[in-house]
């Protein structure tokens, strides 16, 4: 039998800002879809986060949209008003059961949207480049006073989570959406500061954590998460290139983060970049954070010895589709019952496992490679 106790997973963690969690499980950030048409949280979404609390050292929420004009998709919380406030205090009380803490993801989609979601207004984007999807629209490009504005929007929704009791927020920079939008030279094809090379397609990235940072230090007095979440590479011609993102965590790894949280389909994947092949991406990134912040692994954990070998090369280890499955999948794996865990979902046994709307089409999307 294996010892539970002498797995990485068990211990707990501190971040640089203080908090403690009581293990290095993760609930990852999941699209739910299930908030109101204005962003005000529902009662089933209160429900499926409170059910997978309790276990996890952290949930994090689904993307908030901080700014109207940065709504992606239908059934989206927002964080973009002070309507939300009692709302997302009843949700991270929801989450903080048992000593879980409570993260909400911090984002807006940029060109990752859809002019009938906003009803009527075009989406903005650093440049006017639609994304390579057979849906997708042209953008506007955005002036530099509404960058200013953006950041700004950042700053009051992370205000915002202070104000509703969240133990922190996650700055969403992965998947496409606006954040990783300046960073990309398929979508960021400015000729000004905030474009061109490398360094300047960062700037914009740069000064929105910066200002971030400064605002929740003037903002609170306790210990309070501040993560940032993104994806190493694209698939666009010009894109995202691993060479990048290491150029990408190296300089936030200097900043007073508290973690930074990759985005990936499997831990164990591997670079498309010939330099970078001879190990998983994660062991690169690791590599080059070398414990300046805390670094959050990810992808297709299925059992404990999954998350014990992803935090080989990590600190702390996210949760997607297992958890949706089987809420208690990190009790389960803590207290060595893993064959008592449950993978699959049936359609009559979704409305207990409160899987609605755009996550049980995550789960239809993402599980059947793994299912097979």
């Amino acid at each position: 039998m294996i010892n539970v106790d002498s797995k990485k997973y068990t211990q707990p963690f501190t971040f640089k800002s203080g908090v403690t969690l009581k293990n290095r499980f993760i609930m990852a950030p999941m699209t739910t879809k299930m908030s109101f048409y204005d962003g005000v949280i529902t009662e089933d979404e209160k429900r499926y986060y409170h059910m997978r609390s309790k276990e996890a050292g952290a949930v994090i929420t689904a993307a908030a949209n901080v700014s109207e004009g940065g709504k992606g998709w239908e059934g989206e919380l927002g964080i973009y008003d002070d309507k939300h406030l009692q709302g997302l205090s009843s949700l991270a009380s929801a989450i903080q059961i048992n000593g879980t803490k409570a993260i909400v993801q911090l984002y807006h989609g940029g060109r990752m949207t859809s002019s009938s979601v906003l009803r009527g207004t075009q989406p903005v984007a650093p440049s006017a480049v639609k994304a390579e999807r057979p849906t997708a629209e042209e953008p506007r490009p955005l002036e530099e006073k509404e960058l200013f504005q953006i950041i700004e929007d950042f700053k009051q929704g992370a205000v915002r989570a202070i104000k509703s009791g969240f133990d922190g927020i996650e700055l969403h920079g992965a998947n496409t959406y606006l954040l990783q939008q300046f960073f990309s030279p398929h979508s960021n094809r400015r000729e000004d500061k905030w474009g061109g090379s490398v360094e300047k397609r960062f700037t914009f990235i740069d000064l929105l954590v910066d200002e971030v940072i400064q605002t929740v230090k003037k903002t609170t007095d306790r210990p309070f998460i501040i993560g940032y979440r993104f994806s190493p590479e694209e698939y666009e011609t010009p894109g995202i290139r691993f060479q990048d993102s290491l150029y990408l965590v190296d300089k936030l790894s200097d900043k007073a983060l508290d973690y930074l949280h990759v985005s990936l389909g499997n831990y164990k994947q591997v670079s498309q970049s010939e330099a970078y092949q001879e190990r998983p991406m994660i062991a690169y990134l690791n590599e080059k954070i070398d414990g300046r912040t805390a670094f959050m692994s990810v992808g297709d954990i299925r059992t404990g010895e999954d998350a014990q070998e992803a935090l080989s090369n990590s600190d702390l280890t996210a949760l997607g589709r297992v958890i949706l499955a089987d809420p208690h999948w990190v009790g389960k794996v803590l207290n060595d019952k893993e064959e008592t865990i449950r993978y699959t979902v049936s359609q009559e046994e979704r409305e207990e496992l409160g899987l609605t709307n755009g996550v049980w089409q995550f789960m239809q999307n993402m599980m059947t490679d793994r299912l097979n």
